[in-house]
Order: structure tokens, then sequence, then C-alpha cells
């Protein structure tokens, strides 16, 4: 049957041949012949790597951190057998190196990379493609979108760099190429399309908002260049989606708009950990179902539903644009149950691709955005702002004798939320930090909210000193909210 086939397809194809213009001998030999030289071969990215590659560099970090001498020393049974007294010491300092990439992205040496790769680190050295190394300096780092800005040099000359080109100019399918130091080996290149834009729920970041591709990453390529067939930064490589640490063309990368609006708040001066300050809405937001579309008249399920909307939100100061709100009293800002379509022209689909969308709003400039009320759309203009501190947080650390001393809580608002990655409607009081608090740090963490403690109900900071402030507090009733779920505590 095989062969049969074989031979038909092979008449058929002969005789469509026929109907050609005769070829030479010549010709026909070259046209089935392997090639002879690579000026043969029209597909060829090293044009494209020669201009980028020299850009892309690698990040290697080193931090003390104090571990066990001994495996068994962490088994409470075993503890006591590898006491300070006995052995010498049960724990040990150690120097814990690791690495990464990162992508040059202006001459006078600002280096982007993932703000994971360049946690805890103590020292950070940059190794240039050329084979130079430098040491760096951290800029600024923040957490929420996973990104961080190092300084090196001075340098002598202009060093080489990426431009950024927004992402959206992708199209699913389109050719990118993975730069970095994977495992350590050396800058590798790797190359694939892009399998989808706007990947969500990944809980990578705060915006869980991502270009996926199935260009090979692995450790190593974290804070690596993606790059289009224009030698242009669309992405930060930045994880992957693997079983046993290698890759199964399942890779993430943060995209360039990010990267961009990281860029210009250090521009503008903000530096350090988490410094960047983004656009704040107070809106919480859902998806639209396919009935909730059907409901307010849309012909498809798209955009974010607004279903909480704080009180000091700037979307409820929101100016209509268009149609004019003239003679509709009340109807000047948004509302519980719109639906935002897009920001400043570009679509969104998702309530994660709204809060991107957003956060690359600088603050203080006007933003546009596309609503739909009940079958009619309609534009609005607001202003971008911070996360308003109030009410004051009041932060402070815990003093007195009891079992929460040295730990730091505050009073909750959204200035504060953002801070801690958490819903900007949460009120109450905060723990921000417990590094000091003895052994209640092992108990209490960041982001856990005080309800109660022995019995009475905590508003304010003022509350947990009142509380901590009665006799015999050694014991401790605590109820807190931690990730959404209501946990009592007891300590003794």
């Amino acid at each position: 049957m095989t062969i049969r086939f074989k031979t038909a397809a092979l008449v058929s194809m002969l005789v469509f041949a026929s109907a050609l213009p005769a070829l030479s001998a010549a010709q026909a030999q070259t046209a089935i012949e392997v090639p002879r030289s690579k000026e043969q071969i029209k597909l060829s990215f090293s044009p494209l790597v020669k201009r980028t590659a020299p850009a892309v560099v690698n990040i290697y970090t080193k931090r003390t951190v104090t571990g066990y001498a001994h495996p068994f020393a962490a088994d409470p049974f075993f503890a006591p057998f590898f006491r300070e007294d006995v052995f010498g010491g049960s724990m040990r300092k150690q120097i814990e190196s690791a690495l990464g990439s990162g992508v040059i992205v202006s001459s006078d040496g600002l280096v982007v990379t993932n703000a994971h790769v360049v946690r805890a680190a103590e020292a950070i050295t940059v190794g240039l493609a050329d084979g130079r190394e430098f040491d760096a300096k951290l800029v600024l780092k923040d957490d929420p979108s996973d990104l961080a800005l190092l300084r090196i040099g001075p340098v002598e000359e202009n060093l080489p760099t990426i431009p950024l080109k927004p992402s959206e100019s992708l199209e699913v399918g389109d050719m990118v190429l993975a730069i970095g130091n994977p495992f350590g080996v050396g800058q590798t290149v790797t190359s694939g399309i892009v399998s989808a834009q706007g990947r969500s729920s990944l809980d990578i970041n705060d915006f869980n908002f991502f270009i996926q591709t199935d260009a090979a990453i692995n450790p190593g390529n974290s804070g690596g260049a993606l790059v289009d067939l224009d030698g242009r930064l669309v992405g930060i490589n930045t994880a992957i989606y693997s079983r046993d640490g290698g890759s199964l063309g399942i890779g993430f990368a943060i995209p360039s708009e990010m990267v961009a609006s990281v860029i210009a708040a250090a521009d503008a001066g903000q530096s350090g950990d988490n410094a960047v300050i983004r656009p704040w809405l107070g809106v919480t937001a859902q998806n639209v179902t396919s009935d909730i579309a059907e409901s307010l008249g849309m012909k498809r399920p798209q955009g974010a539903l607004i279903a909480d909307l704080n009180m000091a939100s700037p979307l409820r100061k929101a100016v209509r644009l268009s149609p004019s709100a003239k003679g509709e009293k009340g109807r000047e800002g948004l509302m519980v149950g719109d639906v935002i379509l897009s920001c400043n022209g570009k679509a969104i689909q998702t309530p994660s691709e709204m809060k991107f969308r957003m956060a690359t709003v600088p603050v203080g400039s006007k933003a546009r955005i596309e609503i739909m009320r009940q079958g009619r759309r309609l534009e609005y203009e607001f202003e971008a702002m911070a996360p308003p501190d109030n009410p004051p947080r009041r932060q402070i650390t815990l003093k007195g004798d009891h079992i929460l001393k040295g730990a730091v809580i505050a009073n909750l608002n959204p200035a504060v939320a953002v801070e801690l990655g958490m819903d900007d409607g949460e009120q109450g009081v905060v723990i921000m930090e417990t590094s000091s608090a003895g052994f209640a740090g092992r108990v209490v963490r960041m982001g856990d909210i005080l309800l109660e403690i022995n019995g009475r109900k905590i508003n304010d900071t003022g509350d947990v000193e009142k509380a901590l402030a009665s006799k015999n507090v050694r014991g401790l009733s605590i109820t807190i909210k931690r990730a959404g779920q209501i946990q009592r505590i007891m300590l003794r």
C-alpha cells in the first residue's frame, strides 16, 4: 500500500511538473542539492544576534545565609544533640551564590533584570558579553513587577544597548529570540514564536500579564532579553512552566511596557525597594462572563466589570468626554456595574489586563478609558493618582513585656495595602514586619490583619497598644485574617 501510494504521488507530481517550463540539467541539479555554504541558506538570525547579544549580560550575586552544620540539626528530636556547647555550633554562616541575566538599556550602564535575581544580594557582579566584569549597584527593586535596575560603571565608552519596543506590536505566531545565561553555561540564544499574549493567572508577580513563548528558557535565563526580529526588546524573560526545572516550551516574559514604566520611575528619582509609585484605582474588578455580557447588551465577554469602588477612587471623579453627560445628573464618574473596555486606546480583555494597563500610566497624567454601561459605550478621562496614605498609617514598633514585642504594625490604608500587595479595600491593623519580634515572629506574618486581641476588637494601632497594656498579656489570644482566612492563635 505504501509503495503504491508513493508511486502514485510521484506520477502525479511528474505530471504536474510537466506543465512547468523545462529546466536545464544544471538547474534541476541545483534545486535538489545540499547547500554548500551558509550563504546559500537564506534564513539566519546571525545579523540580529550580532546586534542584540552584546547588550545581554550575566549577573552573579552573593549573600550570606545561615544554615545547619548537620542535616539533623533542624530536626526537633535531634536538635538537643547539636547544641553549640556540644559540637561548637550547629548553625553555620555560608556564602550563597546565584546567577541570572540582564539587559543593558542605556549606554551609560543601566541594566534591567528580574527582582528575584538580585533579591537579598549583598554583592552583585555584571559580566559583559566581551568578558569584562563590573561591580553593580542596585538602583531600584520593584517586587510587584519582579523587575530591578542596576547601575554598572563608570565605563569609558558607550555600552551596547537594546532599544525597547511596545510588546503590543507582537502578534501570536511572530518569531522571537530569547537571550540569556541558562544554567551558567554562558550566553545562549534560542528562537521560537509568541505562543500567547496577555497570559494571566500565573501568580508570578502582582500584575499577572505575560508574553508566552516556546523559545527555550531555562534557569539562569531570568532577566534576559526577549527580542523581536527588528532587534527590539519586547520582554524580560522571567519564568517557565516545568516539572523538572528544564524547558518544556512554555516560557513567560514581562512585557516591555512594564519595563519602560520602571525605567521612567528611576529617571524620576524613585529608588530603593518597591519605590515605584503607580496609579491607584480603588477598584475591585471581575471577569465578564457570557451571562453578564448578554445582560449588559455586549456582543461578547470582554473587559473588567467593576464589582466594588472605593469612595476615594479617582474613577468616581472621571469626566465624561463622549457622549456628553449634559442633563444627566449624577452620571459624572464611573460606578459599580460599569465595564472597563480600554485604557488610552488599548483594549482590555480581563481584570489582569486592566491592572497591567493602568499600572503603566504615569502618576499625575490624564488617562482615557472606554466603558460599557447599560448597553452604551462611554468615554471618560481621569487623573492618575498615587494611593492615598489616609487614614494615617501610624506605623509603630510594639514595645513592652509581651510576646508580640518587636513586631511592626500600621493602620491599613490604600498606600499600605499597595506596599504589601493586599486588597486596598481591607481595613484594620496589619503586621508590617516581624524580623525583631522574637517568638511571635514565627507565628504572625507580614500581611496578617489583627482583628482581635484577648477578645478586644482591633480597629487601629491605638487599640493594639491598649490591649497589650493590660496586665497578664504574656498569654495572648489573637484573631487574625491571613490570605482571606480567619484564624485564631493562642500564644503562651
